[in-house]
């Protein structure tokens, strides 16, 4: 059992690729809990974001009605797709998730007074259906050592753009300085350490 958990790991870090960081939503924001959704983006967008041309600097995101949409996010046009008559770069960009999750989500902002902040977008891709099982399968039949993953050429693995995002309150002036202060003197003790 613990092996199949850890197959199914490493093929998830191995059909992963990170294309956009926010990085100032940890200095910014306290996060909470954690999702992941799909975005609806055209085929032009798809194109420009799995060639690493997305920032996710000033996005956040948005609720209209029981649909949340993704704000802000600079998706410049794909220089091959042709002229693009009236794009705009920042418009929202719908999120795709379950019903429970809009639910659950809706709850906390009203109750709490939370907000959603983007974190990351990633592809992943998913392996061959049964793949990993049936490299576990053999691989216990067998008495080898690790299994090894499927992979063929072209075997059609896609790769679907995600979106990780969080539930997240707003840091305070104090907390932001209690954060560089920590770093700081964290960097004076990894330089002290190296010195000696």
């Amino acid at each position: 059992m613990f092996f199949s958990v850890k197959s199914h790991f490493v093929i998830e870090l191995i059909y992963m690729k990170i294309l956009a960081i926010n990085k100032r939503a940890s200095f910014n924001y306290h996060l909470l809990d954690r999702y992941e959704a799909g975005l609806v983006l055209s085929g032009a967008e798809v194109k420009s974001v799995k060639t690493g041309h997305i920032s996710l600097k000033e996005s956040f995101i948005t609720r209209k009605g029981r649909e949340f949409f993704m704000t802000n996010a600079h998706i410049p046009p794909y220089p091959f797709a042709g002229k693009i008559s009236d794009y705009d770069p920042t418009r929202p960009r719908k999120i795709l998730l379950r019903r429970s999750e809009i639910k659950n989500l809706i709850g906390k902002m009203t109750v709490s007074g939370l907000t959603l902040v983007p974190l990351r977008v990633y592809t992943k891709k998913r392996p061959p259906s049964g793949a990993w099982q049936k490299n576990i399968a053999s691989h216990k039949s067998s008495g080898a050592g690790k299994p090894e993953i499927a992979r063929k050429k072209n075997s059609g693995l896609g790769g679907i753009i995600k979106l990780e995002f969080a539930l997240a309150k707003g840091k305070k002036k104090f907390d932001k300085r209690n954060d560089i202060a920590k770093k700081e003197t964290q960097r004076r003790i990894e330089k002290t350490l190296k010195n000696f």
